[in-house]
Formats: C-alpha cells, sequence, structure tokens
C-alpha cells in the first residue's frame, strides 16, 4: 500500500472514532445507549442491519464462492426476503405490542423470569460464537494487507472498536454501519468496473462465458436436498427459516427496528433489509466472477481471494479507500454485537438495573470476551460464511421454537420448555453427524422443541390454556 492509501485508512479510522466519541454526548440513560431514544429513521436501520449481518463474512468469503465455484449461494438470500417478511408478520407486531427493550422480555413475560434469561444466555452464547467468527473473518483481510499475523489483527481490530463503542452507543454503531455499508459496497461495483476496464471486453462477451462454463448458476436442481445445502429447496427454504430465527429472535438484528419510531418503520427496515441483502450478495458474486477472469482461474488461497486482489491490482487510492471501508464496517459490525450483548445482559440477566456507567463496563467486557474466543478460532476447509451460518443454525431452531410456543394459548412448564429447548439444540449435533445439509438443521430444531415441549408437557403436567394458568 502506498503512502495516500494508508492516509485514507487512517483518516477514516480516526473519523469513525471521533463520530462514536461524538454521539457519546448524547446518552444519558441506556435507553438512549442501547435504543437510541427510538428516534433511529427506518433506512439507517435498515442498512445497518445489512451491514451487521454480511459486511466482513461477505466481503471476505462470498466472492470467493464465485471464483471458486457459482452462484448458487443467491439461493438462501431468496429465502432471507421471505423470511423477513414473516417476522414482520409474526413477530414484530409481538415486540412493539409490549414495548420491550430486550425481545427476550416477551418470553419473560408469558412464561417467566428464569425462561427469560435461559432464552437470553442462549442468544448471548450464539451470538459470541457467532462474531467470533467475524472477528476472524476481518483479522483474515488484515492479515493480507498488512502482513500481520492472524492472532495480531484480531487484537488490533478488537481493541480500536472499542474506542467508540463504548461512547456512541447504539446510535453511532447504526449511523457508522450505514455510512460503511454503502462505502464499501460502492469499493466492490468500482472494483467490477476496473477490471472490466482492465479486461477492455465487453461485459456481455464476458457474462456469456461464465454462463457458459457454469460459472453464474443461481438455481442447483440437485435432487439430494438433504445432504447437498444449496439444492435449490433446501437451500430456498434453510435461507427462509434462517432469516425468520436470524432477524425475528436474535437481539442483535432486531435491536435495530426496535429503535425505530413505529412497527410501521419497523417493518420496512426489516423487510427492506432482505431486498438489499440479495442486492449486496450479487455485488460481491459478480465481484468473485470478474476476478476469476481477471485472474485466468489461478488457484488462490481460500477465503483470500478478493483481498489479494486489491492489495495487489487495485490503483492507488481506491486500494486505500476499499480497504479502509472493510475495515471500518468490520469494526462498526463488532460494535453492534458487543452493544446487543450488553443490552441483553442489562435487560435480561440484570433486569434493567444498570446505570450507564455499568452498561458501558459491561460491553467492555464482553468485547474481551470476543476477542479472546475469536483468536481459539482457526480457519478450516470451509468458507468463512459457511462457518458463521453453521454456527447459528445449532440455537436459533430452538429460539424460534419458544418464540412460536409463546403465540399460544397454552400454559406450559418451564420444565417443558427447557427440555423442549435442549432436545431442539441436541438434535443438530447427531444431524451434523448423519450427515444432513445445515440447511435443514433449523426446520428439524424447531419442530422437535414443538414436539417435546408439547410431549413433556402432556405427559408430567396436564394441559392447561395461558388464561386458565
Amino acid at each position: 500500500m502506498q503512502p495516500i492509501d494508508l492516509a485514507i485508512v487512517v483518516l477514516f479510522l480516526i473519523g469513525n472514532t471521533l463520530f462514536g466519541l461524538w454521539h457519546g454526548k448524547n446518552n444519558k440513560s441506556t435507553g438512549d445507549y442501547f435504543l437510541g431514544g427510538h428516534k433511529l429513521p427506518w433506512i439507517a436501520s435498515m442498512l445497518s442491519i445489512v451491514a451487521s449481518e454480511t459486511s466482513v463474512l461477505t466481503f471476505v468469503s462470498v466472492p470467493g464462492l464465485a471464483y471458486r465455484g457459482d452462484w448458487t449461494f443467491l439461493q438462501l438470500a431468496m429465502g432471507y426476503i421471505v423470511g423477513r417478511i414473516l417476522v414482520s408478520m409474526i413477530l414484530l407486531p409481538m415486540y412493539f405490542k409490549h414495548g420491550v427493550s430486550s425481545i427476550y422480555e416477551v418470553i419473560g413475560i408469558r412464561f417467566g423470569p428464569q425462561m427469560q434469561k435461559v432464552a437470553s444466555l442462549v442468544f448471548l452464547v450464539t451470538r459470541t460464537l457467532g462474531d467470533a467468527i467475524r472477528f476472524l473473518a476481518a483479522g483474515v483481510v488484515v492479515q493480507v494487507v498488512t502482513g500481520w499475523s492472524l492472532p495480531l489483527s484480531v487484537v488490533i481490530i478488537g481493541t480500536v472498536t472499542l474506542v467508540y463503542t463504548l461512547s456512541g452507543g447504539i446510535k453511532a454503531v447504526v449511523w457508522l454501519e450505514s455510512f460503511q455499508f454503502g462505502l464499501y459496497l460502492l469499493g466492490g461495483i468500482l472494483s467490477i468496473v476496473f477490471i472490466l476496464n482492465s479486461i477492455g471486453t465487453p461485459l456481455p462477451e464476458l457474462l456469456a462465458s461464465l454462463s457458459q462454463s457454469g460459472k453464474l448458476k443461481i438455481i442447483n436442481p440437485d435432487t439430494h436436498i438433504f445432504t447437498n445445502p444449496f439444492a435449490f429447496f433446501g437451500a430456498f427454504f434453510g435461507g427462509m427459516l434462517l432469516s425468520l430465527s436470524s432477524h425475528g429472535v436474535d437481539h442483535m438484528m432486531v435491536q435495530r427496528v426496535l429503535g425505530c419510531k413505529d412497527l410501521g418503520s419497523a417493518r420496512k427496515a426489516m423487510i427492506g433489509s432482505g431486498i438489499f441483502v440479495f442486492f449486496q450478495f450479487s455485488v460481491f458474486l459478480m465481484a468473485g466472477s470478474m476476478i476469476y477472469l481477471f485472474m485466468h482461474g489461478s488457484p488462490m488461497q481460500k477465503d483470500r481471494e478478493f483481498a489479494f486482489f486489491i492489495v495487489n491490482y487495485l490503483p492507488v487510492g481506491l486500494k486505500g479507500l476499499l480497504v479502509a471501508g472493510v475495515l471500518s464496517a468490520a469494526m462498526s459490525t463488532h460494535s453492534s454485537a458487543i452493544n446487543s450483548l450488553a443490552s441483553s445482559t442489562v435487560n435480561d440477566i440484570l433486569g434493567g438495573k444498570a446505570s450507564l456507567a455499568a452498561s458501558r463496563l459491561i460491553s467492555l467486557v464482553w468485547a474481551i470476551v470476543l476477542i479472546i474466543i475469536a483468536l481459539m478460532f482457526d480457519e478450516n476447509n470451509q468458507a468463512i460464511v459457511m462457518v458463521g451460518l453453521e454456527i447459528a443454525s445449532f440455537t436459533y431452531g430452538g429460539l424460534l421454537g419458544l418464540f412460536l410456543l409463546s403465540r399460544s394459548d397454552k400454559a406450559f412448564h418451564p420444565t417443558s420448555l427447557i427440555v423442549g429447548l435442549i432436545a431442539s439444540m441436541a438434535i443438530v449435533f447427531l444431524l451434523k453427524f448423519l450427515g444432513l445439509a445445515w440447511t435443514w438443521y433449523i426446520t428439524v430444531s424447531v419442530l422437535v422443541n414443538l414436539i417435546t415441549t408439547a410431549g413433556v408437557e402432556l405427559s408430567f403436567f396436564g394441559s392447561k390454556t395461558f388464561k386458565d394458568k
């Protein structure tokens, strides 16, 4: 990287830090710190959702999927849109009706404070593991750019993130993520334009060449839907349930729409994020395909294809702009994870009894935990984005089943609910051992949760309605 590239990166990092510190002065309570005083514009919330779920993983791994394979990853994104429509219809009305600060308060209202804490603990574990993978993905980018070791890269990202996370709260997180989403999406588009100009071949001819070689295939007609995670029906249905879970029962994602002024705004942010995710995936898959043509399909290290291209081939200035966008988006994503983990800890575990100073201290603790766990991970033979999605699949089914049960009029004993939750998570380990495609984990997990909970309730505690109880 040339001095001008480094200068751009430094200026962006300083700007992020100052922006977070500036927003910190407006945080007077935990309501401001965790929900932005319910004044977040729906467009900003929408873009923040997209940046949170896909920023670094998209940048690092999705172009590599197209470079090494095709575009069948978009089948998941199709399901994502349907899943978010379901979230807007089924779950968001319930959250706004009760005016909760944490979505697991709904579980507490319905099943008691102990079950609220159990649900929150499941979220905390899942989010911690999932975002440790995100730290690792960000570290991969920094490693390629700087030549530092992967552990050192993870530590530096985590440390810089802390500077503005502890001060700015959710408002700084949402606005930074919205800005960075636009920045790194623009970077992806500019990379495509750069390659087109470098190759000098019209885009239709390039697309025709890619199509003939099967590199643009979107629909996978494979009939082995239970063993191939990218067979169409399994990928689409799995993506739908994954999105229903991740954006309906994961507090980090829902927290952004809870900061909107009303249900209508929240619905627009939620559904719009699915459409933007589909577009974003398309851009970065196209970038991966173009890099494949640019590099003539040369073998490259997994999950480093795009980062390698940026560092070695992009011109001065554009390289720095893209790297700055990636690093800043990575840090803002981590800060949102830290903020949501602290929010759930304060509202669910501590019952909302924490001052603003204590909330910031809890955020600091979670940041340190994320860094430590990220250092315990290592890369394997799977794409990083696949590892992140598979981890979520282990627990999302159990949480989704719990929220679906909360909408029934039946009374459930806490023992029945906990047994069902444990069974729903345990079955995933069996499914993985049996070789079932991970896109089916949530489906089976939800069904096991519902059936087990109902069975235990009928066998040991009888059947009563919620009103009777």
